[in-house]
């Protein structure tokens, strides 16, 4: 489940879907309204702090939510990771929800540093697909989205399709 939050960030949401949607709509204007007032876009370090507080003084009675936030700024392309307590981490690879462990062991068997984007996007698939298989919490669907200094891109459902095909026939 992905967020756009902006043309140039977006955030994971799992846990309550309901209460990760508030967390991240409430985000989402923050970053509006900051652009709007000064006309520069937040740093996702920035929006990520933004999260993290609004999780963290809301301990008491937590939002039972697990997010990613990431995106291109000024700094490059960064990403966080949030737990419903607030803590927050910068990470170059992470998977949250039930399934996590399942990709995650699918990323760190595959990822390295410097590795292209055309290389990530079938690696993170492969993530996804193998914590669907293995858990029945992970959901059905699969989303990707890449963020570029450009563009927000949402991969559409038959490229999707096509790379597990390619895997499948690949034996992978």
């Amino acid at each position: 489940k992905i967020f756009k939050i902006d043309d140039y960030v977006a955030a994971t949401m799992s846990g309550v879907v309901a209460e990760a949607q508030k967390v991240l709509e409430t985000a989402q204007l923050a970053v509006r309204l900051y652009k709007s007032e000064t006309g520069m876009r937040m740093s996702i370090k920035a929006i990520a702090t933004y999260v993290s507080n609004i999780l963290f003084s809301s301990r008491l009675f937590p939002y039972v939510i697990h997010t990613i936030v990431a995106g291109v700024d000024e700094q490059g392309p960064n990403m966080y990771m949030i737990d419903w307590f607030g803590s927050l981490t910068k990470e170059r690879y992470i998977a949250t929800g039930s399934g996590s462990p399942i990709a995650l062991g699918v990323l760190e068997d595959n990822y390295y540093e410097g590795i292209s984007l055309k290389e990530a996007i079938p690696i993170v698939i492969r993530a996804i697909n193998s914590a669907i298989r293995r858990d029945p919490g992970s959901g059905e669907g699969i989303d990707v989205v890449y963020i570029t200094r450009d563009k927000y891109v949402k991969l559409p459902k038959s490229e999707i399709l096509n790379i597990l095909k390619t895997k499948a026939k690949k034996g992978s």
